[in-house]
């Protein structure tokens, strides 16, 4: 008797199905698989509706979604390894690092129930309860925390650790934790992993701090500008750093050559200023001096870029100092006159 060979018939609804699946991948820039697991039927839609605009979701049997995945192919079927136990799609045209953003800030505080892995240490804070005194204070140390009677009500003494990470919370915590109104979990889509671009990026490659990362960008725009003028490079940023860098230099080669530039007259008329007030303030006789810079005193020096000129008026005045006061003696009259010819 020869055995009648079986192939297999898929259902024309699931065709259908894999096709609506396929058509989704394909309307989005980055695809997603996010896990849906704990979440209330009501609450997912209210996070789709707050999703709406922005990004979709599509839940459907994890075999279909792995077939649509695996027909759309070019890359997006890296997402297969993520398709296990309550998972959808989800589809933006947005950057991964924005719906990453976007679903961590949709998750909501909620309880966690008997049977449940604690998502994180579990922490009864210290304070009042605002529990009478009754048999909630023996349920309290049960579970590990330090708690008793003060002042007509039950206090927590001090935080009290009762569950790491990873326990599985038994029927007395949860009790406790309802009873406290703590709520140690949180309800969203949990991205598992979204494909954009070519590129697969799993939660902790998009879990970035913004303002950090904001902060190094802009530390390394400064750094990269600072190098292109020091290099005498120019850019589009830095043209304008560099003009205005080669303009002061040209004007401070002007002072100290003592050219004769319309740029520099005003410069050099006042550094000039600065050296005969600093002579005249080092000549005792006041009446060897002009008028009008008798009793003055050594006014500041022009600030310039260049050191030479401060070490040639300190020159200068040295040589006024080492003057011989015999000389200053004979020559007093002729110094006056000569003093008063040039300056009057």
């Amino acid at each position: 008797m020869s055995s009648a060979r079986k192939t297999e018939t898929i259902p024309q609804w699931k065709r259908e199905e894999v096709d609506e699946l396929v058509e989704f991948i394909d309307s989005f820039n980055s695809v997603g698989i996010v896990g849906v697991a704990g979440i209330p039927s009501r609450q997912l839609q209210a996070m789709r509706r707050e999703l709406h605009g922005s990004a979709d979701v599509r839940m459907s049997r994890n075999t279909l979604t792995v077939r649509a995945l695996e027909e759309v192919d070019e890359g997006v079927e890296e997402l297969t390894q993520y398709v296990s136990g309550q998972v959808a799609l989800i589809g933006t045209n947005d950057n991964p690092f924005g719906l990453y953003k976007q679903l961590e800030a949709s998750k909501t505080p909620a309880p966690i129930n008997a049977g449940e892995v604690a998502p994180n240490d579990v922490v009864i804070p210290e304070g009042d309860t605002g529990v009478d005194p009754g048999p909630f204070v023996g349920e309290l140390q049960t579970v590990g925390a330090s708690a008793r009677i003060m002042d007509g009500s039950i206090k927590v003494t001090e935080d009290s650790k009762v569950l790491e990470e990873g326990e599985v919370v038994d029927d007395d915590l949860a009790n406790v934790l309802t009873e406290l109104g703590i709520e140690p979990k949180e309800v969203g889509l949990d991205l598992k992993g979204v494909y954009s671009e070519g590129v697969l990026f799993e939660p902790d490659e998009l879990a970035i701090d913004v303002d950090e990362y904001r902060a190094d960008v802009q530390s390394a725009a400064a750094a990269a500008r600072n190098l292109s003028v020091n290099a005498a490079y120019p850019t589009a940023a830095t043209a304008g750093t560099l003009l205005a860098k080669a303009s002061g230099e040209a004007k401070s080669v002007g002072l100290f050559a003592e050219i004769e530039s319309p740029d520099v007259v005003p410069d050099l008329i006042g550094k000039a200023d600065a050296q005969l007030r600093a002579l005249a303030a080092q000549i005792d006789d006041e009446e060897a001096l002009p008028e009008e810079l008798q009793g003055v005193e050594a006014a500041p020096a022009p600030e310039t870029d260049d050191a030479d000129e401060a070490e040639q008026v300190d020159e200068e005045t040295e040589d006024a100092e080492e003057t011989p006061d015999d000389d200053a003696d004979d020559d007093g009259d002729d110094g006056g006159e000569g003093l008063g010819a040039m300056f009057g």
